[in-house]
């Protein structure tokens, strides 16, 4: 069966270009030219993925993501301004995968969709490797269900916050370049480094929000990011920087 793209753009020369194109690579294509026709159309075809541009007169983009994360866990593509990195935080902070900046190239586009799908397939067949299911002390990810608790109350993350977990998790205790995470995580190793320092902050930001978390996300300089795992022992922070002994890590806990 063909993977099912929904394009949402106001302008009809844009989402129709986008639509031929995507038509072209063999997706099954949808289209929606409001925001809330979006939402619409996104609830009752449960698309693969969404292209999205932002410009709706009715929602701002960062107000779409987050309406469509009530209804859909698939990629999100964002077209946005060049120079509007307000408007991409916002975009990713409300659980879009990647935003690709105007003018971009029909191209491009293809290539990304593909690599978010591909991704998706990958993270369902295990992929990234891993137990189905990861519990250590009072934390608990299952991946089957997408779904992180400590000590009972569950995290709440975004699509790529658990993947980024989940890949870190998969491999903990080696070092991983934000290249290799953007390939792994977001199926493009060519892509903006900042968004996995952003992601990172994020993840550890939600995380040290609990006490007792049997993990530590540590940078490390000029080569990436590890997670340890703290079995049989308390971490004060999960971004923290702290060893649990609440001794400084010598890599630096900044993304």
């Amino acid at each position: 069966m063909a993977k099912r793209v929904l394009v949402a753009i106001a302008d009809d020369g844009g989402r129709g270009a986008l639509r031929a194109a995507l038509s072209e690579e063999g997706y099954a294509v949808a289209e929606a030219s409001s925001g809330a026709e979006t939402v619409d159309v996104a609830h009752r075809l449960q698309p693969d993925a969404l292209v999205l541009d932002g410009r709706f007169a009715d929602t701002t983009a960062p107000e779409l993501v987050a309406a469509l994360r009530q209804e859909t866990t698939a990629p999100i593509l964002v077209l946005t301004g060049e120079d509007d990195s307000a408007e991409q935080l916002g975009c990713l902070r409300a659980g879009a995968d990647v935003c690709v900046t105007r003018p971009y190239s029909l191209r491009e586009v293809q290539a990304r969709v593909l690599a978010l799908i591909r991704r998706v397939d990958l993270s369902n067949g295990r992929g990234q490797g891993g137990a189905e299911v990861e519990h250590l002390g009072d934390f608990r990810l299952d991946r089957a269900a997408r779904t992180v608790h400590v000590a009972g109350a569950e995290v709440e993350l975004t699509l790529k916050e658990f993947d980024l977990l989940s890949f870190l998790l998969a491999h903990a205790g080696r070092v991983q370049s934000r290249e290799r995470i953007l390939e792994q995580v977001w199926g493009n190793a060519l892509g903006d480094r900042r968004t996995v320092n952003v992601h990172v902050r994020w993840l550890r930001e939600k995380l040290g929000q609990f006490e007792g978390v049997p993990l530590r996300i540590t940078t490390v300089t000029r080569a990436g990011y590890r997670l340890d795992r703290l079995e049989g022992q308390l971490t004060a922070a999960v971004g923290g920087g702290l060893s649990p002994a609440g001794v400084p890590s010598s890599s630096s806990p900044r993304p």
